[in-house]
């Protein structure tokens, strides 16, 4: 239990504390508990994370609000897995799946077909967000679908988009990209481009802006830092910002 010596060094605490949030577990999951745990009073975050996805969240403690504009509006850089021969409602592998096709290997010409289509998705690319959506209630064993309804297209921007090497039916990639890029519907159309489908198998989040995952701290040793030291946890608003 905290001491009141404690709670009012929290109190003037600001920065931005860097999770590594695991897979599976819902990002706002991560900010509740990271708040109940050190007893915080303003909590923000950077930037939203899938359940099913792992990485980099950026949490804003007390003044470090005030910059959510600009780490909620910075750029993001991902490295996932995607599955290909499938395509499902969700866009990722927890989803319905709605075909599925032969995928091919590198001597039929698959190798080409991905670095042209690769090609296809740098730059500015139009995307549309899936209404089905694979979603993980708090304290749930499993994936739920959720529908949540039409959504119309935006515009996005993709720096970065690179590939390794394909492995029984998966695809590792790399992507850099603006606030607000879907990876989900960008797999899903870049299957559709390919000829075979694709879907998210799994994606982790390793840079916002400026800060990366290298210097996050993981969600479960977060949890059994005491009180007393959870201010060297917290990067200030001078180191961050300079």
């Amino acid at each position: 239990m905290a001491n009141l010596t404690q709670l009012k060094m929290l109190e003037g605490l600001d920065g931005f504390l860097l999770v590594d949030k695991p897979a599976g577990i819902a990002f706002t999951s991560v900010v509740k508990a990271v708040k109940r745990k050190f007893n915080l009073v303003k909590v923000g975050h950077g930037g939203s994370l899938d359940a099913m996805a792992s990485g980099l969240l950026v949490i804003l403690v007390n003044d470090a609000n005030k910059f959510v504009g600009d780490v909620m509006g910075a750029d993001r850089a991902y490295e996932g897995v995607m599955r290909l021969g499938v395509k499902t409602n969700t866009h990722d592998i927890h989803g319905e799946v709605l075909s599925s096709a032969p995928v091919g290997d590198m001597q039929s010409g698959l190798g080409e077909k991905i670095v042209s289509a690769m090609n296809e998705f740098r730059g500015d690319i139009f995307q549309t967000e899936s209404r089905w959506c694979s979603v993980r209630r708090e304290g749930s064993a499993s994936y739920e679908i959720a529908d949540t309804g039409e959504h119309k297209p935006f515009l996005s921007h993709v720096y970065r988009f690179t590939a390794g090497e394909v492995a029984d039916s998966r695809l590792p990639f790399c992507i850099t990209g603006t606030k607000g890029l879907l990876v989900r519907a960008l797999v899903n159309d870049f299957g559709d481009a390919i000829g075979c489908g694709a879907a998210l198998e799994s994606l982790r989040r390793v840079k916002v802006g400026r800060f990366s995952v290298e210097n996050a701290v993981p969600f479960d040793k977060l949890l059994a830092i005491e009180i007393k030291d959870f201010a060297s946890c917290v990067m200030p608003l001078g180191v961050a910002l300079q």
